[in-house]
């Protein structure tokens, strides 16, 4: 497998994770009413976007691939 489908694999990943924290905070906003489950899922989620963040952020700035 060459780098660009890697890059590509790795930003399919990302993505997902932007998808799991809009669930994540859809969940925590409208479905849960009690306290500390309510912020643990509002943590995960916004550790996923953060994540997603910065796969993003590494794979918009390591630059073309070329081979």
């Amino acid at each position: 497998m060459n780098i660009a489908l890697m890059k590509m694999w790795i930003s399919f990943a990302s993505m997902g994770f932007m998808f799991i924290s809009i669930l994540l905070i859809y969940l925590s906003r409208f479905k849960l009413k009690k306290g500390i489950l309510r912020v643990i899922v509002t943590i995960f989620a916004y550790l996923f976007m953060i994540l997603a963040g910065l796969i993003i952020l590494f794979v918009v700035f390591s630059g073309p691939v070329s081979e």
